[in-house]
């Protein structure tokens, strides 16, 4: 009755919401957020900058994170790259020395915090050449006019970067009182033109003053409140905010700092000075406020412009718009056609005549449909990590980020359950299932940052080994059991593994081993085809008439382990292989094929175990050792129950040894040895009990299908600045937004699968001939590509 229930419901919900309905849906979501962003970037303003300046939210403890962007952590060597032959001055009281300590210690970790604390401090780094003052002093007075005047003067250097702020002095000597307040807003009036003067040449920052904990406050400081504070501050904004009449000021009020202390100056020690923890969080701010527009670190998008459109960008542009424009037109004759042809009433008779049969769909009119949507879809992703139209965000990791999504999905997984039409192992919805949940599992493990705890790094890294695992298994298989190493085979899986990778590398200005998955199951492909195409052709097929063949094939697939063994030792034989144009233009990284070297080195042997398993499993199964029927175990029931206490116990052993990591590096390099016991614990485990092979999760097959465009998409339209930060489209509720960006992504994910299938079916035909040319097309495709990329990076150096 339950069962029949189920069944009935999910035929109502399929009845009312389809895929198409759901892309319909995400489609009006889209341009809806677009929408609302344009108008929200026109009111308050397409300056980042500001945002960071002036509002944020602390993540946790120490993490910061700036409204709409994303906060860069600079490290020692960026620091001084930035700020190489540059002068920056801290003009103000104690708490600006404090925040002059904790910027020099961005540039210099070991600087300590000594001397007299009222009097000028230097700093200079005479190799990076970068020269970092203190000048003290601690009200906005006469002294500090005349140190910012002397700088307004032709003959004298400026400080590229001035940082200034006081009040606290002028509340505690003159006891708090309003006469105070008065001579305050007459010397900053006094001041700002100055400021405003300074600010057409360099970078000006008026700190505002932070609240204190005044229950902490000493007797001597009492009169400083959080009142008087207000007011001071008050005045400052408005004073600088007019020290232009007709033009925004260029002095910038840096007022997040209030924000940061609002949150942590309870663990003051004084009441007044904020804890080390804060002042960092500030120091950074200003590095990343002056830095990010020199460096353009990609996890730092705050005060970032909009990257220039390449040449080949452009082109990519024009090329989508005539399809647009094409397919339209296209629409157009063919609905008037389409008219004309509808059946009309005979008059005489009064019966209507025949439907005319439509012809069917041409192949023009598949590929100009294909690239409209696929120019749509495009330009969704240039909005999302291109354009400064959507908001992104830092990644935090906490344990609940991580596990509750991933039980709420097994919930999910195991509610939507179907019998499967074979019960063979590894049968294809079984495949496909495990694709599924790994995939979602790794999409869930990328956006809640997860990398950072290790016990979970180490169980994602058996995730993508075992979808290496099952590149070896599924090629393997095909070509040993059908023996089709013709052209199209090899074209028709290059196609649908690269095609959107090579879109999205013209479109987002990205290098292929960016998206090193790809690369990783292409060339694995490309091995396992070489090794089973070169002479002598071993199948399966000619192996049953003589058993000497499988021994052929062993040593064969010995020499492919002898050579894996001896490019993941011989690094610099690697890397010359990789490093030979054309090949570097797809492999190199950051002008490098290190990155490359280590991808493919992680998961060395799981491609050649999976090939192995392939082979021995095949050979089981031609020899009926294994029962495979319906709700039978795999084998008799004494071994399998042997082999499924053998398999849970290596299960939870290695999962044990992963969670006991304590150094990244080292397990790493165990890694590829030991990733293949919990693999095949995995595969023993799913297909011994004959009930685990007859059913399957269809929730999870589904997205098993997209799993490869799931993993490329969500680079930047669910992640974003190249999976470094997170996609907001709804600010303010992160619920929300996870909700409404992973639906749009889930369908965009979709449709592209379809469109690459329909593409693959028009690019790549079954007639040899025909494939030829279209493969001489595409050859001279990538050679205009190559050509346009060396322009691009001679304009660029």
């Amino acid at each position: 009755m339950a069962a029949l229930a189920y069944n009935l419901g999910k035929r109502e919900i399929n009845h009312y919401f389809s895929v198409r309905s759901a892309k319909a849906l995400a489609l009006l979501a889209v341009l809806l957020l677009a929408a609302c962003h344009l108008a929200s970037r026109r009111y308050r303003g397409n300056d980042s900058c500001e945002y960071l300046l002036s509002s944020g939210r602390f993540l946790g403890e120490k993490v910061w994170q700036p409204h709409s962007c994303m906060m860069h952590k600079y490290k020692i060597s960026e620091a001084k790259n930035c700020l190489v032959d540059k002068h920056i001055a801290f003009i103000g009281d104690s708490r600006i020395r404090q925040l002059f300590y904790s910027f020099v210690k961005i540039i210099n970790p070991q600087f300590k915090e000594e001397g007299n604390k009222h009097e000028n401090i230097p700093f200079e780094d005479k190799i990076a050449s970068v020269k970092v003052d203190f000048l003290w002093h601690p009200e906005v007075n006469g002294s500090m006019k005349q140190c910012i005047k002397v700088w307004t003067e032709d003959s004298v250097a400026k400080p590229h970067v001035i940082v200034a702020g006081a009040a606290t002095w002028s509340i505690k000597i003159h006891n708090g009182s309003n006469e105070a307040l008065s001579q305050y807003k007459m010397n900053i009036t006094s001041i700002a033109p100055l400021l405003e003067k300074l600010a057409k040449t360099s970078d000006v920052y008026w700190v505002l003053q932070d609240p204190v904990y005044e229950d902490l406050l000493s007797e001597n400081r009492k009169m400083i409140t959080n009142e008087k504070i207000d007011a001071y501050n008050e005045a400052a904004v408005s004073i600088l905010n007019s020290s232009t009449r007709n033009s925004k000021s260029n002095i910038k009020v840096f007022s997040v700092s209030k924000l940061i202390a609002q949150e942590t100056i309870m663990e003051s020690l004084d009441g007044l000075h904020l804890p080390e923890s804060s002042r960092e969080t500030s120091a950074m701010i200003l590095m990343n406020v002056y830095c990010n527009k020199i460096l353009k670190p990609v996890d730092g998008s705050c005060c970032q412009p909009q990257p220039p459109l390449t040449l080949i960008q452009k082109l990519a542009a024009c090329f989508f718009t005539l399809s647009i424009i094409g397919y339209l037109i296209f629409y157009i004759i063919h609905r008037n056609a389409h008219r004309k042809n509808k059946p009309c009433t005979d008059l005489e008779s009064g019966e209507e005549k025949k439907n005319i049969v439509n012809p069917p769909v041409s192949p023009l009119e598949i590929l100009l449909q294909s690239f409209c949507k696929l120019g749509l879809i495009m330009a969704y992703f240039y909005m999302c990590d291109r354009a400064n139209l959507f908001m992104k965000e830092n990644k935090f990791y906490t344990h609940s980020t991580f596990f509750i999504p991933i039980i709420y999905i097994l919930v999910l997984g195991v509610f939507y359950n179907e019998n499967t039409k074979e019960t063979k192992v590894l049968n294809r919805e079984q495949t496909d299932e495990w694709k599924g949940w790994m995939q979602l599992v790794i999409l869930i493990y990328h956006i809640s940052g997860a990398s950072t705890f290790l016990p979970v790094y180490m169980h994602i890294r058996v995730l993508v080994a075992a979808y290496l695992f099952q590149t070896g298994y599924g090629h393997f298989s095909y070509f040993w059991i059908k023996g089709d190493f013709g052209i199209h085979r090899v074209c028709q899986v290059l196609f649908r593994l690269n095609f959107l990778v090579v879109v999205l590398c013209i479109v987002m200005d990205r290098p292929y081993q960016f998206y090193y998955f790809v690369p990783l199951v292409t060339v694995w492909f490309m091995v396992i085809y070489v090794t089973l195409a070169l002479w002598p052709q071993i199948i399966q097929k000619k192996a049953n008439g003589n058993c000497l063949w499988h021994f052929g094939l062993l040593l064969k697939l010995a020499f492919l382990l002898l050579c894996i063994c001896f490019l993941a030792y011989s690094q610099g034989a690697f890397e010359k292989i990789f490093s030979l144009w054309p090949l570097s233009k797809c492999f190199e990284l950051k002008g490098n094929v290190y990155e490359w070297w280590f991808r493919w080195r992680l998961d060395r042997y799981v491609v050649f175990h999976g090939m192995l398993f392939a082979f021995v499993y095949l050979a089981l199964q031609k020899r009926q050792i294994l029962s495979e029927g319906k709700g039978e175990p795999l084998f008799s029931s004494r071994i399998s129950n042997f082999l499924l206490f053998i398999s849970v116990v290596s299960f939870l052993t290695y999962s044990i040894w992963a969670s006991s990591c304590k150094n990244k590096a080292e397990c790493n390099e165990l890694h590829p040895s030991v990733s293949v016991v919990q693999i095949l614990a995995f595969i023993l485990i799913r297909n011994i009990p004959g009930y685990a092979r007859s059913v399957y999760s269809s929730f999870f097959a589904w997205f098993g299908k997209i799993s490869l465009e799931l993993f490329i998409c969500q680079y930047h339209i669910w992640l974003a600045a190249d999976t470094r930060g997170i996609l907001v489209l709804i600010p303010g509720n992160p619920m929300l937004n996870i909700i409404v960006s992973t639906f749009i992504f889930v369908c965009v994910a979709h449709e592209i699968s379809q469109i690459t299938n329909d593409l693959a079916q028009i690019i790549i035909p079954k007639d040899n001939s025909s494939l030829l040319k279209r493969l001489a097309c595409i050859a001279a495709f990538f050679c205009g590509l190559l050509i346009l990329s060396s322009i691009q990076d001679k304009s660029r150096h």
